[in-house]
Order: structure tokens, then sequence, then C-alpha cells
């Protein structure tokens, strides 16, 4: 078979992958206390498994018999196979959503009064029972097994909505990947590291061209000693630790504080993206500080009650936050009108067919399937409770809250962001929860297992696959699709079976965060917005429209000014962005020093080093997961 194109084989390798991904994410989590095996949208879990594999297992199957070795398009094939199952492993979809559906049965007592006032408004198909006795073993452990009686019927209600959610996220990347990788050039940065792992020399061979290379092994030495050193002395406390990951500067009281530190990941992935994304990164996170800085000492930002826990910092920032996150996808889409354009009208039949051989689907296939998996979606949150026509908007700002995030990811390679506010919180603003409803405040709850503080998702996912994929796969890529589907039914199911397993032996409460305060928020927000009656809040749809304005502005000047030195999608996020801005900054200086001085040649030169600093800040975590295994074996 051809080295060019995916197989039976690699994908029963990125199966078995995937098994690991899933259950061995949930038991380092839970039992290990070792979070971010799959978390964030660098997925370091599958960075790490594709790193033993390139390094180890297939020089040592290339020295047994030669073609026993996976090609490059094998290895790809692979790789996005685990980092789409990461997407919706702990932290992804399975962690939040198990704890959520009970937390409203287990953490009901006569004081909050959901017992009267909120469960009756859930369906009963929605959660696995409204007994407490029969939830108590999953959040206190003691019992003989899983009681998968009460547990199927609403995870056979739930799994269809979850795979019609992914599955359109991969449709919209399938429609937008050719105007995003081809038309407009993005770089990807994410993809940058294990292109270089996956890609060989002039010839295939058993030691890849990147691991020959010593400013990369010098590169992943730093951070690999530092962050192994700070993760062996938690089991030996009297040692010191190396402090590089900074600390806090407050301002005005402790309400706003600035992070300064070093993540040498962050060093790395800022030095592939353009000075100019980069520049604007820090420079709107200092002004959109000063912004929050003068909005409290003026006493006019204030914090809605109404809104959620996971909406950031005052009602004006973050609805200018997601004003510019609504301008920044609509204004993608405009930009790829035409190619858009000409996928629908082939997916009607109409117009000059456009060769779609090099997707993962046909063009026709994907449209249809977007609007199959987004229709199922809408139903599905209608029979929740949710009115037709405002679960309809909620799904819009859902979508393009998902793609302003992947389209800032692409550009901008940040491997931790949130959304400065969360859709459901500008439908309770927007709408009011008059129009909402008991049954519908209900429904919006049960939306913040998928559409809330996800850190990860299948689209960012997706796109940096299909990245991968354009390099190393050039026949046959129709088979990456089936390979998805495997990816990501596999590894919900072995997710969301290890962590029933081991919640009903170890109790959820004992193992794991998900089981506390945060699987309450949902239903804590419900009860405030169910004993509130408001309409339409318009002054929110003003931030929201200055941040809109404001978004669009940068864009022009972007455009129209070869001058402009501030990327535009910067401003989206500079309220989330405080943690990381510093390193932005320093990465920003260091490489400018390079280009000014050293040139093109020079920074081509030191580009493995950088790529050794992502690679080596959390392949510590290996390490670490094997010495924490082998401590409670002790």
């Amino acid at each position: 078979m051809s080295s060019l194109s995916p197989t039976y084989r690699a994908l029963f390798l990125g199966a078995l992958g995937c098994l690991l991904v899933g259950a061995g994410s949930q038991y380092t989590d839970m039992m290990l206390k070792r979070s971010g095996f799959t978390g964030w949208y660098y997925t370091p879990g599958a960075l790490i498994i594709l790193f033993l594999v390139i390094l180890v297992a297939n020089p040592l199957a290339g020295l047994m018999r030669r073609r026993w070795m996976l090609s490059s398009a094998e290895l790809a094939q692979m790789y996005v196979m685990w980092i789409v199952g990461s997407a919706v492993a702990t932290c992804g979809i399975v962690s939040y959503l198990l704890p959520m559906l009970t937390s409203v049965v287990y953490y009901a007592s006569p004081e909050n009064n959901w017992s009267y006032e909120l469960l009756p408004l859930i369906p009963s198909w929605a959660i696995p029972s409204k007994e407490f006795g029969q939830i108590k073993d999953f959040y206190e452990g003691g019992a003989d097994g899983v009681p998968w009686r009460m547990w199927l019927p609403p995870l056979l209600h739930w799994l269809p909505f979850a795979l019609s959610l992914h599955l359109a996220m991969i449709a919209i990347m399938v429609i937008l990947r050719r105007q995003w990788v081809q038309h407009e050039r993005l770089i990807f940065p994410m993809t940058q590291l294990p292109i270089a792992m996956i890609q060989d020399g002039k010839s295939p061979a058993l030691i890849k061209p990147l691991f020959k290379s010593w400013l990369f092994w010098l590169g992943f030495a730093i951070p690999f000693f530092i962050q192994s050193y700070n993760g062996v002395i938690r089991h030996f406390p009297f040692l010191p630790p190396l402090a590089i990951g900074g600390y806090y500067l407050y301002f005005l009281e402790d309400q706003l504080r600035l992070r300064i530190g070093i993540n040498f990941m962050m060093i790395g992935f800022t030095y592939l993206v353009r000075r100019e994304v980069s520049l604007g990164f820090w420079v709107f996170a200092i002004i959109n500080f000063a912004q929050e800085a003068m909005m409290i000492v003026l006493g006019v930002e204030r914090h809605e009650p109404l809104f959620s826990h996971f909406s950031r910092g005052g009602t004006m920032a973050a609805h200018q936050g997601f004003g510019a996150f609504l301008v920044l996808a609509l204004f993608s889409l405009w930009n790829g009108r035409g190619h858009i354009a000409q996928v629908v009208r082939q997916a009607l039949g109409r117009g000059q067919r456009m060769d779609d051989s090099d997707e993962i689907l046909s063009y026709r296939t994907a449209v249809l399937l977007l609007l199959g998996c987004v229709s199922f979606m809408g139903f599905w949150l209608w029979q929740a409770g949710l009115p037709a026509w405002i679960a309809a908007i909620f799904l819009f700002l859902v979508f393009i809250l998902f793609l302003g995030i992947t389209r800032i990811i692409s550009e901008g390679g940040l491997p931790y962001l949130l959304a400065p506010m969360v859709a459901s919180d500008v439908v309770v603003g927007g709408i009011g929860t008059r129009a909402l409803g008991a049954t519908g405040i209900a429904a919006l709850s049960l939306t913040y297992m998928w559409a809330s503080d996800i850190i990860t998702f299948v689209m960012v996912s997706c796109a940096n696959g299909l990245k991968v994929i354009e390099e190393h796969v050039k026949r046959g890529r129709r088979f990456i699709f089936p390979s998805l589907v495997v990816a990501l039914i596999v590894t919900m199911c072995s997710s969301a079976w290890v962590l029933l397993t081991i919640a009903y032996e170890h109790g959820g409460h004992n193992t794991s965060h998900y089981f506390a305060g945060q699987s309450q928020y949902p239903f804590e927000d419900a009860m405030v917005r169910l004993r509130t009656t408001v309409g339409p809040q318009w002054e929110y749809w003003g931030y929201m429209t200055i941040g809109g304005g404001i978004m669009g502005g940068l864009i022009l000047l972007r455009q129209q000014l070869v001058w402009w030195p501030l990327h535009p999608i910067g401003f989206p996020i500079s309220l989330v962005i405080h943690k990381m801005f510093f390193t932005v900054l320093v990465a920003w200086l260091l490489k400018t020093a390079i280009l000014r001085y050293g040139g093109p040649r020079l920074f081509s030169r030191l580009r493995p080093f950088f790529l050794g600093l992502i690679l080596g800040d959390f392949f510590p975590l290996a390490f670490l997961l094997l010495l924490d295994q082998l401590a409670t074996r002790l």
C-alpha cells in the first residue's frame, strides 16, 4: 500500500491510542491527581504518544523488519485521531457531563430548594435518576459496580447529541479548510511540531531529521529539567522549587492582577507566529487592563448576578469581548464567501464543480452533515425545554464562539484560551429570562456540559488535524473521516467507562474536582434566573456593538494600512490573556531581536530549538505520571 495513504493498520493503532487517551486521562486525573494529559488545545497526551512512537516504537519495528515501520501518512492519521479523541476526554464533554447530570440531585438541599423548584423542570430522560439514594454511591464510592441499567438510558440520549455536536464541527472545518489552509495560508502554529516530528528527509530513515538536531535537544532539555525537578519535589517537599511560573502583581485592592512569569511552551509557539499577531496579543492585554482599572476607579463596571460563573471580567468588558468574537467569526466567513458560496452551490448540484477529492468529505456530504447535525441539536434542545427560536439563536452563538476561538488558535497558537463570555449569558442578558421561561432556564443549564467552560473542543483539533493531513497524507483522504468517527466513539466510551468505574469504587468526591463546586454551577445559576424575571437588557447589546465596532475598525485598519502593526485577533481575547501576556511579550522581543540581528537565516536555524522548548515543557508529564504510578505501588 502506498506510503502516502492512510491504512487500516493505522486505524487500528489509532483506535488503541484513543483507548489509552480516554481511559488513561481519567485514571491520571482521578487517581494520580495529574490533570492536563488531554487538557487545553495543545493536547499533550497525543503529542507524548506520537513522540514515543516516532522515537522508540517505529525505529524498533524498522530494525526487526523495515516494512513494519509506519509511514508518515499513517503517523499523521494516528495523530489526528488522538488529538480529536483528546478533545472529548478528561477536559472535554465527558468529565463535565457525568458529574453535572447528577449534581442537581446529589447537592439538592432544603436550603437551595432544587428538589422542588428545579428538578421537576429537567426531563427525566436527560439524567440518570431523580432519587438521591441512586446517585449517592457515584459521589461517595463503595459500590460493587456501576449500575449500568440506570446510566444507559441518559447516555443513549446524550451520545447522539454529542456526536452531532462533534460531527458538525468537523463538517465546518471541512468546508473552511481550503480557504484557511490554501487561500489564506494560516500558520497553524500547534501543528508545526507534529509536522516536523513526522517529516522524513530525502528518504525514510529510522530516526527522523528533527531528532538529529542538537538545537532541538538543547531546547527540549531546558524545560524538561525544570519541569521534572518541580514535579519530583512534590514527593520531597523539603527541596526548593525552581519558580518560573511567576507571581501575580495585584492592583486596586486586589481587584485586578497581572501574572509575571515564563512559560517555555508559550515562548515556542509565539516564535512560530507572525510578529504582528504576538504584538497584538500583549498590547491589547495591557490596553484592556487599563480599561478595567479605569472602570473600577470610576465605579461603572459591575458584575451581573444573572450571569454564569463562566463569564470573565465585568459586564461591559465581557460583552465587548463577545461582540469582537462575533465580528471576528463573521468576518472570517465573509472573507471566504467566494469559496463558501462555491461549496454551497456544489452541495446543491449547481454551478461549476470544484475538485474536492483532497477533502476528508465531499462538500455535498459536509454541508448535508452540518445541516442534519445542527437540526438534530436544535430539536434535542427544544425537547429539553428550550423554546425553538431561542434554541436556534443559542446554537448560532455557540458555533460563533467555537469558530472564533478556532480562528485565533489557528493564527495565534495559544495553548490556553477561554472565551470572555459564554453563549448562555448572551441569551439571558440579550433576550431575558421572561422569554426563556422556567423550562427554558432549566434546559439552558444542561448546555453547560458542552458550551460553557470547555477548555478544548473538536473544532480546534480538527482544524489542526486537517493541516497535518494536508502536509503528510497525499492520497486516500476520505479514509480519515471514518477514522475520526472511530476516535470520537472509542475515546468517549472509554473515558466514560473509567470515570464511572473509579467514581463508584472510590467516590467522585475523593477523586476529581469535577464533582465539587464546578458541577453545581449550572444549577446555582439556574436558580438565580428562575427567581428573576427580566426582559432584554438593551445596554448589553450596546456593549456588544461597541466591541464589534472596535473589532471591525481594527480589521479595516489592518486591511487598508500596510504599516499598521497590530493584528486584530488580540482584541477579542484581551480580557482573558492576562496570564500569558508577559511570556508573549518576552517571546516577541526575543523574536524581534533574532530577526533584526540575524535575519531570516538565523530565524530558520533556531527553529528546532523553539520546537524543543514546546515538547520539553510538557513531556515531563509522562515522566511524572510514571513516577506517581510507581509511588502508589510502593
